[in-house]
């Protein structure tokens, strides 16, 4: 079977300029500015630690600016996020988790304030707009449904290596348990990394 792997979310603006700055601002990476003839431009912006991107510009959608609502943004840690984004000068919304428990309703139906009471992955919400008013859901998600992802996409170096330091000592609490050196460690951290990344491996 074909993959087919979201890659591009074209946002409708109304001044380029304007939403550049604001997806600058809040941290997101700029691939390419280009403009071309007859008042076409393309800005292509990748946020951090996302595989998917999304592209602004003048003559690249019919849609009315502000048209693109439920965009959804996953993080680990939904209160630390929201405290990046009121420090980027953005307009947010409390955290909060749905009366129902699964996903969140249409507006601010089924509302509850707060995370969700266990910090269920996938369970705690918070919302933006950008200047157009395209609406954003901030998802937080610690441990992925199995089958949910089949890699793992680490966002820094220092991602990285925190990794393989938990790998490292979750490994030596194993070694422990054999009661010797285990000569496959290679294959442990690998599996050890992709289980706390929620391949479910």
């Amino acid at each position: 079977m074909v993959d087919f792997k979201l890659e591009v979310v074209v946002l409708p603006v109304s001044d380029v300029d304007r939403a550049k700055e604001f997806y600058t601002r809040i941290g997101f990476r700029e691939d390419v500015d280009y403009t071309g003839p007859e008042g076409f431009r393309v800005v292509h912006f990748t946020p951090p630690g996302s595989a998917a991107s999304i592209l602004i510009g003048s003559r690249v959608t019919d849609a009315a600016p502000g048209s693109a609502q439920g965009v959804h943004f996953v993080v680990d840690d939904i209160v630390a996020a929201r405290e990046e984004l009121l420090g980027h000068g953005v307009e947010v919304s409390e955290v909060f988790h749905d009366a129902g428990g699964v996903f969140h309703h249409t507006g601010t139906t089924g509302r509850l304030a707060g995370p969700h009471p266990d910090r269920q992955s996938y369970g705690s919400f918070l919302s933006f707009q950008d200047p157009d008013g395209n609406g954003f859901v901030l998802q937080e998600v610690t441990r992925r449904l199995p089958g949910r992802i089949d890699q793992v996409v680490y966002g820094s170096v220092a991602e990285v290596e925190q990794a393989l330091r938990d790998a490292a000592a979750a490994h030596g609490e194993y070694e422990k348990e054999l009661g010797h050196e285990d000569a496959n460690w290679p294959a442990w951290y690998a599996g050890h990394m992709a289980r706390t990344a929620g391949l479910g491996t």
